[in-house]
């Protein structure tokens, strides 16, 4: 992987990028645990991805903290359209597996609403999926 210049800094938030074969790896750490914080990451990795235009995106979140509680993730999702993240195929790989299920959730709703995400417990499978999988 070949980092990329400037990695990115909030408040509660560090995510160091990296080109690969399949586009752009995102990998954040720090500490989540609100809606907030949640949309400023992802607003930064959206920033990224219009920059550097990849093909597909593998975001790993290493952060501690609980993601947004299940009746804010519809508002985080709809706050992503039109930041250009529907124009590359996400991949998204959290470390904490006991999140998993709320996480697979806004993974669904993302899809419902125009994104092409997928949720992993584990990276090499996220990256096989943004390099081999179906469309």
């Amino acid at each position: 992987m070949k980092p990329v210049p400037g990695a990115a800094d909030g408040p509660l938030f560090h995510i160091e990028f990296a080109t690969t074969d399949y586009g752009l790896r995102a990998w954040a750490t720090g500490v989540n645990g609100s809606l907030d914080t949640t949309l400023a990451y992802w607003r930064t990795i959206a920033e990224e991805v219009r920059r550097s235009r990849p093909k597909a995106l593998l975001v790993v979140d290493d952060m501690d903290g609980e993601p947004p509680p299940p009746g804010q993730l519809l508002e985080f999702i709809q706050a992503m359209q039109g930041q250009g993240m529907e124009a590359v195929r996400i991949a998204y790989v959290e470390r904490h597996a006991e999140q998993l299920p709320q996480v697979e959730f806004a993974g669904l709703l993302a899809n419902e609403h125009g994104f092409d995400a997928r949720v992993f417990a584990d990276e090499t499978a996220a990256a096989l999926w943004l390099r081999y999988g179906e469309r």
